[in-house]
């Protein structure tokens, strides 16, 4: 009967399409396909639309059926609507009245409108999540609370056995990998997107750039030790992690060579037990810290640890019923060099007699230790000989840039997880672990009851590529996302359609293509939503997308794709995106965290009391992004960042302990979660105070490398000429771009052609802008003698602080200047001085203050960037006293004193930093600047070449200091210390008339 069925409705097919092709509808077919193709919006890329059939179906019907370029619409009621209306006005009499039906792709086209058909729905139920922070300012309700999220980074270093070597999976061009490149939005955007939300982030890789790794275990005993009684204490509970061996080779699973310990929980305090852990610090810094444990029958869900660290002590609950037998991610602490870092474990809970595991911790990234076997027959070996000395290789390389198949074993997962090749090809275990990885997380789960794994409930998987082609000319690529709906099993869970990884495939598309074009690049293209069998859609058994950013082989669109304020908009496009998805499954109402405040500003308001205020910012992309509430973080000193204090309004008072410098940056919350941190203000109160210094941090500036091209015969990033900024540090860049030719054609991996860059820095982390220099240059303010506030230069240009209470002001430019993003569409951003700062400072100086400037474009963002304005020449020349004489001045990093009527600085020699590393933004292209007028001298010159860096200008009214290198970026304390000393004291000398 069913082979029937299918023989009458391929006749009826044929009846169909003779009857629309008849003499009466002759063109009706050019017609419809002409309509349809008029409703794609201009910026999809999405290939050509075509009209596959028109027929008439038994039962009165009409049906048009499209190609499947036709299914990359982004369908919502509207279009849809527009589709009917449009076809039906175009019918002929006869065909009118017919049952009209439009099909794409095997669907009618309003089935493709995401969250259409509230049945299709993946919902999970989680009350208690794998982990949950126990002090929390906020309650995200309407955000990501209770979810898990599994999201991965494209490729990463591996082992290419038919090569017998390491590699990149991807081509080393402009100035990063793809393998790299993902994880630069992956890691500081994304992921802290997602967990700010709520949400329980996993990665098949390493998410720690720290280097050093720490390993403590209850195997040993150094780095363990238990405390119980009689009655209650640790007992033996099986198989568990060990580190035994320094490298691993083969198939083996460093969470089978030891053991775990186990008791029962408690609700009475006085039966408390504890296991801890220690690990001597080797370098103060930040740390991932990782535990293990073992799931068991009865498994506690409320375990409770505390993580002791600089900044003192953070306890999680964590719900040992899901994830035994790998690492569990808790969060980045700070550490101090020489200390020992200390994780507990406790048996207290909520509920009596459940099971309580302990295993081991793991503290920082480390480097790789998987070892691959070198081909056989680079080995002379005696087949007689039983005892066979292969050779293996490790990476070499942090384990942070490794691929996903390297971690998932050094994380305990099955070898049918990491390598499905059994050890064949690590190229295709990679990018099929990541696939299998997921539903072994989700195994046992509700989600996947019958299968074996660690029972977490998943709510979406979401894989990060920049693979998404290439164009000769200076044309966007733009964005691809990809789906797989099913050819066999076409549901996840209990009987929800796959259709539902189109809906997110289609929600995070449109957000991330309307917010690029919204701010920008209007012409950002979207591109196609292919429902195609890629081993990372199918495989997963739970809602997957896989996006495709951009090309990171186009120079087009990597003019926007290094920069980091478009990989914060991205990253935060798709995280709505992410979250739309969620909310709409799991029927609740959104709201997205806020963006960061800005105008921060302190004050004294009495001896032992000051005041910091700021202003939230709006989204003008997402109207439900307002903050409700703020968090404050202080930092006393040296230290760390406390966990904050939680205030209604945009302002806070606190009390202060003389000489003692107080630190602070602000968040936005609401039920949505929490924004990224604000730019961090500075302030001391001197005891023995010689005067107030109002530092101003006017470096704002993140962005991309300088770029160029030259007609149609070269391109590319100059990273000599300006680095660019990063945002706090940047992960992605492997070395310099050297070839710029555009005609040079890619030939393989190893010669990229167009684009090529070095390899010299592809395992370093590189400083960017910490937005956190008021607190350098008020170290060496109070060392002075001078007590000091800061404010953001916003504040300052808002007249929202009053320069002319402060005598002296230290204006921090950093690498501030104009620069543009992608092709430029949108104006130029991060001038050094703006008409409404040059305002301010001239009608300070006119009233007698004093302001030393410092930064790498004091001279050049005003005299050769750009569009010259006369007007910003006549300021720094008449108000501040200075000239423009070169730009990239200086190699050496080397500052010599210069003669000059100002003492102070006769014996000062100064080093920047001027190279790439990992302690502070380097200054490649410092200015050289002059005197200008009576009364301005230069006081220093850089060392190779004696071009000015540096003068001072003592007038009638005002003094004045500028240097052409940042003063941040001095290398020591004490050569910032005496060079602010210099100043200062310079500035209190009496003022007479030259």
């Amino acid at each position: 009967m069913k082979e029937n069925r299918y023989i009458l409705s391929f006749i009826i097919f044929l009846l169909g399409s003779l009857s629309i092709h008849s003499q009466t509808h002759r063109g009706l077919r050019t017609t419809v396909e002409e309509a349809l193709v008029s409703l794609k919006p201009e910026h999809l890329a999405i290939g050509e639309i075509k009209l596959d059939t028109l027929l008439l179906e038994k039962g009165n019907k009409l049906v048009v059926q499209m190609n499947d370029e036709f299914s990359y619409l982004p369908f919502r009621k509207e279009l849809v609507k527009r589709a009917y209306d449009t076809i039906r006005s175009i019918l002929p009499p006869d065909l009118k009245k017919k049952k009209l039906f439009i099909l794409t792709s095997g669907y009618e086209i309003s089935e493709l409108i995401p969250f259409a058909d509230n049945r299709k729905r993946f919902e999970i139920h989680c009350e208690r999540p794998i982990v949950s922070p126990i002090k929390c300012h906020y309650l995200p309700t309407k955000g990501l609370l209770n979810r898990h999220i599994a999201l991965w980074q494209s490729h990463g270093y591996y082992f290419e056995q038919s090569l017998n070597r390491w590699e990149w999976q991807r081509a080393r061009i402009f100035e990063t990998v793809e393998d790299l490149y993902t994880q630069s939005f992956v890691m500081p955007f994304l992921t802290p997107m997602l967990q700010n939300a709520g949400a329980y982030v996993f990665s098949p890789r390493e998410r720690d750039t720290n280097r050093h790794e720490l390993i403590a275990d209850n195997d040993n005993a150094d780095t363990y030790f238990e405390t119980g009684t009689e009655k209650v204490k640790w007992e033996n509970g099986g198989t568990g992690f060990a580190h035994t061996v320094s490298v691993y080779t083969g198939t083996r699973n460093p969470f089978d060579d030891g053991s775990f310990r186990q008791t029962k929980t408690t609700t009475d305090p006085r039966k408390e037990i504890q296991a801890h852990w220690y690990a001597p610090i080797p370098q103060t810094g930040k740390y991932a810290v990782y535990i293990a444990y073992r799931t068991v029958k009865n498994s506690t869900d409320d375990a409770l640890y505390t993580v002791y660290h600089k900044g003192g002590k953070t306890q999680f609950k964590v719900n040992q019923s899901m994830g035994g037998g790998t690492w569990i991610y808790l969060g980045h602490f700070d550490f101090a060099k020489g200390e020992n870092a200390h994780v507990e474990l406790s048996n207290l809970s909520r509920k009596n007699g459940k099971t309580v595991t302990a295993d081991a911790v793991k503290i920082g990234g480390g480097y790789g230790n998987i070892a691959r076997r070198v081909d056989d027959s680079h080995i002379d070996e005696n087949p007689g000989n039983s005892s066979i000395n292969y050779s293996y290789t490790t990476s070499g390389y942090p384990r942070f840039t490794e691929a996903a198949r390297y971690w998932l074993q050094w994380a305990g997962f099955p070898e049918k997880v990491y390598s499905p090749s059994q050890g064949k090809n690590d190229y295709t275990d990679d990018y099929k672990c990541r696939g299998e990885w997921v539903n072994y997380l989700a195994g046992g789960s509700d989600i996947l009851p019958d299968s074996s794994g660690l029972n977490v409930p998943l709510d979406l998987a979401f894989a990060f590529h920049s693979d998404a082609g290439t164009t000769k000319n200076d044309s966007i690529i733009g964005s691809l996302g990809i789906y797989f709906t099913g050819k066999g099993k076409k549901t996840y869970g209990k009987n929800t359609p796959r259709q539902v990884s189109r809906y997110l495939t289609d929600v995070v598309l449109t957000q991330i293509a309307d917010d690029i074009r919204e701010t920008y690049e209007p012409e950002w293209n979207r591109r196609g939503m292919w429902n195609k069998s890629y081993f990372e859609a199918r495989v997963p058994e739970v809602p997957t997308m896989l996006l495709e950013l951009l090309s990171h082989q186009n120079f087009a669109d990597m003019r926007y794709g290094l920069d980091p304020r478009f990989r914060f908009l991205v990253s935060r496009a798709i995280y709505k995106g992410i979250l739309k998805f969620i909310a709409e499954q799991n029927d609740y109402e959104y709201q997205v965290q806020p963006l960061p405040v800005n105008h921060l500003r302190t004050e004294f308001i009495g001896t032992h009391e000051i005041k910091l205020t700021w202003r939230a910012v709006e989204d003008p992309l997402e109207p439900t992004a307002t903050p409700e509430k703020y968090i404050v973080y202080t930092r006393i000193g040296n230290g760390v960042f406390d966990s904050g204090t939680l205030v209604s309004d945009t302002s806070y008072t606190k009390s202060i302990i003389p000489d003692s410098i107080y630190s602070f940056k602000v968040t936005a919350v609401n039920s949505g979660g929490e924004s990224f941190p604000s730019e961090t203000v500075s302030l001391c109160r001197c005891s023995q105070e010689k005067g107030t210094v109002m530092v101003i941090n006017g470096f704002d500036r993140i962005s991309a490398p300088d770029s160029f091209e030259i007609d149609t015969l070269m391109a590319g990033f100059d990273t000599r000429k300006d680095f660019g900024v990063p945002y706090l540090y940047d992960i992605s860049f492997i070395g310099e771009q050297y070839e710029f030719r555009r005609n040079i054609p890619w030939i393989d991996d190893d010669a990229p052609g167009f684009g090529a860059s070095r390899a010299d820095y592809e395992t370093r982390v590189i400083a960017g802008n910490t937005f956190d220099y008021p607190y350098i240059h008020g170290r060496a303010i109070t060392n002075a003698g001078y007590s000091f506030l800061s404010a953001s230069d916003e504040a300052v240009t808002d007249q929202l602080v009053a320069l002319n209470d402060y005598r002296i002001v230290d204006l921090i430019l950093g690498k501030e200047k104009q620069v543009k993003i992608g092709r430029g569409v949108t104006d130029r951003a991060f001038k050094t001085f703006p008409e409404s700062l040059q305002t301010i400072i001239a009608d300070y100086c006119e009233n007698g203050g004093n302001i030393f400037v410092s930064g790498a474009y004091v001279a050049t963002d005003l005299w050769d960037n750009g569009d010259v304005n006369e007007s910003d020449k006549r300021f720094a020349n008449e108000i501040l006293h200075y000239t423009w004489r070169t730009g990239q001045a200086s190699v050496s990093g080397q500052v010599k004193p210069a003669a000059s009527p100002f003492p102070a600085f006769d014996t000062l020699h100064v080093e920047y930093h001027n190279t790439l590393n990992e302690n502070c933004y380097a200054v490649e292209s410092p200015d050289g600047i002059e005197p200008f007028g009576k009364g301005s001298y230069t006081i220093q010159r850089y060392g190779e070449n004696n071009i000015g860096a540096g003068i001072f200008y003592r007038g009638q009214r005002y003094n004045t200091c500028i240097l052409g290198y940042p003063f941040e970026t001095i290398k020591t304390e004490k050569q910032r210390n005496e060079l602010m000393n210099a100043i200062l004291s310079s500035f209190d000398q009496t003022i007479t008339h030259q």
